[in-house]
């Protein structure tokens, strides 16, 4: 399994999580690109509009996941296990995690994190 997990690069946060997420990387099958980069809408099969709500994961067979699922299925490719998919799937478990997620992402702009992707890599935004 493979894919790219599509981040806010604006995010101080969530450029520190996905940078976390590479230091895990034990495969290198794990790909990371800000939602912001061209064609990302387009790509995943969503409209513009929806971009910002969450992340995003677009896996080598074509599936895309968002929210908690795609921070699992990314984390279940950095591990080259499917153990963290595996537990998200497990019933109660998955809503559970997408309502601390949907929680997490609206508020995102006031929690710590670094330089956000795109001020460092504006090329790539």
């Amino acid at each position: 399994m493979s894919g790219v997990l599509y981040f806010d690069g604006g995010c101080g946060m969530c450029t520190r999580f996905v940078y976390l997420l590479k230091r895990l990387d034990r495969t290198g099958a794990l790909e990371l690109a800000p939602f912001q980069e061209p064609g990302t809408a387009e790509r995943l099969g969503i409209s513009p509009s929806r971009m910002t709500e969450s992340g995003w994961w677009l896996d080598s067979s074509g599936q895309v996941y968002a929210a908690a699922e795609a921070v699992n299925a990314a984390l279940s490719v950095a591990l080259g296990t499917r153990a963290p998919l595996s537990v998200y799937r497990v019933r109660g478990i998955g809503a559970l995690q997408d309502a601390v997620y949907r929680w997490v992402a609206a508020h995102r702009y006031r929690f710590p994190g670094t330089t956000p992707y795109c001020e460092s890599h504006p090329v790539a935004c």
